[in-house]
């Protein structure tokens, strides 16, 4: 007889593993800024009528003839203030203009104490070059690190000069600060020197009338010294 063997039985297969779904991620919230971290403003620019601290303000800088100066040392070498016209590069046609407008209306322009300065941020070299071809009867003042146009408030972001004017009595008064084309920085300026001769001719109106009043009381008592003398002349004669 034929012995029959027994298969084995297969060997079971192997059981896949079952893939676990991971959670999704959360999303990160976007950071909240906080307002302590917040960046603080910047200087406060000043405004007319607003005295500034004239010791420090603006730095130092150069004239055209490339000696230090600063802006409590320019006021104390003008009579009554100082006027600083800002333009963007030296010999450009806006600024030439400009420039030449000032030169024109020089003399009005200081008749009542004010000194006038050129501003910009160009070397003394470029500067004296300009002042020398349009004639200019005022320094130029050079301010490469723009340290006098940021603190006036004509400075450009990142780099650069607005075209301007700023003008300070000797005091430290802002008397003027706008940006304007090269007519309009003039008339700025031409208005402050209209005031100020309105109230000097005021002033002088009112002391020539107290002088006149002076005179006016001078010339009754010497009337009535006379009237008394005349009186007692005519007493002595009765």
């Amino acid at each position: 007889m034929v012995e029959l063997r027994k298969r084995k039985a297969p060997a079971p297969l192997p059981v896949a593993e079952k893939k676990t779904k991971q959670a999704p991620k959360p999303k990160q919230e976007a950071a909240v800024p906080d307002n302590d971290t917040e960046k603080s403003p910047g200087p406060k620019l000043p405004e007319v009528d607003d005295t500034i601290d004239i010791e420090t303000f603006g730095g130092e800088f150069e004239t055209n003839e490339a000696e230090k100066t600063t802006l409590k040392k320019l006021l104390e070498e003008s009579k009554t203030g100082v006027v600083f016209f800002t333009y963007p590069k030296a010999s450009t046609p806006g600024c030439t203009k400009q420039a030449c407008l000032f030169r024109d209306n020089y003399t009005h322009l200081t008749s009542t104490g004010l000194s006038i300065y050129g501003l910009s941020s160009d070397s003394p070299k470029a500067n004296t070059t300009f002042k020398t071809r349009q004639n200019l009867p005022y320094p130029l003042l050079c301010d490469p690190k723009a340290s006098l146009i940021a603190a006036i408030g004509l400075k450009k972001n990142p780099k650069g000069t607005m075209r301007g004017v700023f003008a300070v009595d000797k005091k430290g008064k802002v008397l003027l600060r706008e940006a304007g084309g090269p007519d309009a920085t003039v008339d700025a300026v031409q208005r402050i020197v209209a005031n100020w001769s309105s109230v000097e001719d005021t002033k002088a109106n009112g002391e020539d009338t107290k002088e006149k009043g002076e005179d006016t009381k001078e010339e009754g008592e010497d009337t009535k010294e006379k009237g008394e003398g005349t009186k007692e002349e005519g007493d002595k004669a009765e």
